[in-house]
């Protein structure tokens, strides 16, 4: 590697480090105010009514948002609950400020705080808090990922028959028909199948070899971008149908051996 090279990844790694420190500090702070889980909520339907968002929701975006801007004001935005600012600096934070907000409004473990950094070479830095089980995932990329500071990695191999796999469902109900042979074929075959209910942590779960394998269809860039990068830095493949790039078609997660019979499967 020449000086330029050396120089040029010494840089990167430096601000990767920066993005993440940031990222983390923000996350506790949000999920601090997530847990001050209110009594009553204000609901705000979305793509339908089992689609919503509650005042939480738009609360803790309202902090991420915020901190981000005041730390790195040239940085863009892209945010579940409609926060949109263009990057001046090349940095854009992908966040879902309450991922799982169904487990959130009925008092269910699992949701979390997702919060990823992206340039223009992909995303660079993912952190994933899930307070209500005390695990904070963080991941920079091609340096690894740790939950609560320890480095982890996904199960591998898994034999197809032995594996612990978790999805979840569509809002939209017309998907859920085809959504539920899936899961019929599926129980047939494997050690046992998880719905729970929250993309990111999901993901994470795979990093950390809590499940072996993850798929869903209808993930948005908000779900995935985190709790992608922590996977695949922990050894997991994250793609899409037969082994295709990972977006709201369809998202497979799991250790090299498991995930080419997922795939399969899936189709």
């Amino acid at each position: 590697m020449g000086s330029n090279e050396w120089l040029n990844s010494l840089m990167k790694s430096e601000i990767k480090a920066e993005l993440l420190d940031l990222a983390i500090s923000i996350a506790k702070e949000a999920g601090e105010l997530l847990m001050a889980r209110p009594d009553v909520f204000d609901l705000e339907m979305k793509s339908s009514a089992i689609d919503f968002a509650t005042q939480m929701d738009l609360a803790s975006e309202k902090l991420i948002v915020s901190k981000i801007l005041e730390a790195r004001p040239d940085d863009g935005i892209i945010g579940e609950e409609g926060s949109s600012i263009p990057t001046k600096s090349g940095v854009t934070w992908v966040i879902d400020p309450l991922d799982g907000t169904v487990n959130y409004f009925y008092g269910i473990a699992g949701w979390n705080v997702s919060i990823a950094a992206k340039d223009s070479e992909g995303v660079q830095v993912g952190v994933v808090y899930a307070p209500s089980i005390n695990s904070l995932w963080a991941a920079t990329k091609d340096g690894g990922a740790t939950c609560n500071g320890k480095k982890i990695k996904c199960n591998d191999p898994v034999e197809f028959n032995r594996a612990l796999i978790a999805t979840g469902f569509s809002y939209d109900v017309a998907d859920r028909e085809a959504q539920a042979k899936l899961v019929s074929k599926l129980l047939l075959e494997i050690r046992d199948l998880r719905r729970i209910g929250a993309g990111a942590a999901d993901l994470c779960l795979v990093a950390t070899g809590r499940l072996d394998a993850f798929y869903e269809k209808g993930l948005n860039e908000w779900d995935l971008a985190a709790g992608g990068l922590i996977a695949t830095e922990a050894g997991a493949l994250v793609t899409g149908r037969n082994g295709g790039p990972a977006g709201k078609e369809m998202v497979i997660a799991a250790g090299p051996h498991l995930h080419a019979r997922l795939v399969s499967e899936i189709g």
